[in-house]
């Protein structure tokens, strides 16, 4: 702006001195030219007196220096010119300055030479005789006045550039420095100009509008990061060049990075093909979803756009953790399975031992020994579906069902008297080391779980072995501890003894009758009293299985 201002002052100045210099020339050229023809007029009267009193002779020896005398007859010839030969000179009788002179009296006229580039001045007068006498000068145009002042002109010209350079700078450098100086903040406090007033006023106005506009939008801003800053999924704005606008932690987390990645392409976060295609999708206006490994789970990934005037402006990026969904799915189908595989094969069994007695193809000696088949692989159907009922009951909670104070000690014997003949068959001897400790609970979900624990550590322990179970009080938990001298299981199953229809020997579990349903409901249910589970066990050195249960649970 101070460069258009300083060049608009300097091009007015100059301006202003071109016409100045044009204006005083034009006026100084004709007021010099009038008094040069009042000097003519003059010269012309004198000479013209002179002639009527001596003739001729009056121009013998006279020094007309700069004027040209010429003096005329009635016919228009030249009788005496003080610069040329009269005898060669024509006629001058259709000059303007001669026939205003006869008709007038006297004449006046001026003629332009473009050879010599001067102007003449002619003054012409009657006598008394009719003659006619005429004086003329050379006067110099302004063209040429110009040229003789073509050295001072540029002088006069060289301290009016610098002359403006200085002014113009000053002038735009002071119209400036208001402007400079205006405190946007509070438009309204400015001491400057009057014309400026209507422009501060909106400026105000605007300003409270921006104000309360920002304040508004650090308000939902806060709003955002408090909500997606607790959020477990991940959100990621994006617009359309896939820049990163915003992300919460735990996108920064699941990604790897830090918050330092606002404002990067994502893709030099996340390098991935499918995320690529994703957000390629989403650019297109299409809501995307796909499954993606982050980490250390899985992840559903779901791309949005973000319409503005029907076009696409941006993508909201948001990350499910589906870990524990996927895992669930995959259980369902692994129990589904399960089910199915362990009922088929006590089906089979009955169907086909069915099939031999009503065809009349069993002896009548065998007949005891395939009823007996029927019975017990019914009996293992029976126990199968009654644990995976249990199950279904133990996935869907424990809330509406009784609690009530237990002594963990007196059920643990009350258990173990229900499995001395179990015992004794399998040549187990089995033993309650406890004192009184009592939880808090449903009595059938604890009998459930010393049960499963004591029928475990009888039916996988070894001939003439033994099983402790102790309850023990400690400072803040209740500890019942289960201890067999069996075959032990191998660290590589250990973790997932507890899974549904997991064996480590599957052949040796269905000989014994086994469901692999057991160590899973026992898990379920200590998990419902808030209890932990331990297992200790080494290969053909037994097991210990331990479950801590909170003293002051209610």
């Amino acid at each position: 702006m101070t460069k258009r201002i300083f060049q608009s002052i300097f091009i007015v100045a100059l301006s202003v001195f071109f016409a100045s210099i044009a204006l005083f020339m034009g006026v100084l050229y004709d007021y010099f030219s009038g008094v040069q023809y009042s000097q003519l007029r003059m010269q012309t009267n004198l000479a013209a007196q002179g002639a009527e009193n001596e003739g001729i002779s009056y121009f013998e020896g006279l020094d007309a220096q700069d004027y040209r005398i010429t003096w005329i007859d009635m016919d228009g010839t030249v009788l005496y010119d003080s610069i040329s030969d009269s005898a060669k000179m024509e006629n001058h009788l259709e000059r303007d300055e001669i026939s205003r002179a006869i008709s007038e009296g006297a004449g006046e006229s001026s003629r332009y030479s473009v050879t010599l580039m001067e102007r003449s001045l002619y003054c012409a007068k009657r006598l008394s005789d009719g003659t006619i006498l005429r004086i003329s000068v050379a006067q110099n145009t302004l063209f040429t006045l110009l040229l003789g002042m073509f050295q001072p002109i540029c002088i006069i010209f060289a301290a009016a550039v610098i002359l403006s350079l200085v002014l113009a700078f000053r002038l735009s450098r002071g119209i400036v420095k208001p402007l400079n100086d205006l405190n946007l903040d509070e438009p309204l406090n400015n001491q400057g100009y009057d014309e400026l007033i209507p422009l501060l006023r909106r400026l105000d106005a605007q300003q409270r509008q921006i104000r309360k506009q920002g304040e508004k939008l650090r308000q939902k801003q806060s709003e955002f990061e408090t909500v997606t800053t607790g959020m477990a999924e991940g959100i990621v704005l994006l617009n359309m060049k896939r820049i990163i606008l915003a992300i919460n932690p735990a996108a920064v987390k699941l990604f790897q990075t830090d918050n330092s990645c606002v404002g990067k392409y994502i893709l030099s976060v996340e390098r991935s093909q499918k995320l690529q295609e994703l957000l390629q999708k989403a650019g297109d206006g299409k809501h995307a979803e796909m499954i993606m490994e982050l980490g250390n789970g899985k992840y559903q990934l779901a791309a949005s756009p973000v319409f503005s005037d029907e076009l696409v402006s941006g993508i909201v990026l948001l990350m499910l953790d589906v870990t524990e969904k996927e895992k669930a799915e995959q259980m369902r189908r692994e129990f589904t399975a399960n089910v199915s595989h362990e009922l088929k094969t006590p089906l089979h069994t009955i169907s086909g031992c069915a099939e031999l007695l009503a065809n009349g193809m069993v002896k009548q000696m065998d007949v005891m020994d395939f009823s007996r088949q029927i019975y017990m692989e019914a009996q293992r159907m029976i126990q199968l579906v009654e644990d995976i009922i249990r199950l279904s009951h133990l996935d869907e909670g424990a809330d509406e069902q009784k609690r009530e104070e237990v002594d963990l000690s007196a059920m643990a014997g009350e258990v173990l008297d229900s499995l001395q003949r179990q015992a004794a068959e399998a040549h187990i001897k089995i033993r309650l080391d406890g004192e009184r400790a009592v939880v808090y609970g449903v009595p059938r979900l604890l009998q459930g779980i010393i049960y499963n624990l004591c029928d475990n550590a009888i039916k996988y322990n070894r001939r003439e072995g033994s099983v402790l179970v102790t309850v023990k009080n400690e400072e803040h938990i209740v500890c019942l501890s289960v201890t067999d001298t069996g075959i032990g299981i191998p660290k590589e199953h250990q973790e997932r003894i507890f899974e549904r229809f997991y064996r480590v020997d599957k052949s040796h579990s269905r000989e014994i009758g086994g469901t692999g349903l057991g160590l899973s409901i026992v898990k379920h249910a200590a998990r419902l009293h808030d209890a932990e589970v331990e297992l200790e066990s080494d290969v053909e050195c037994g097991t210990t299985v331990k479950v801590y249960f909170p003293k002051a649970y209610k």
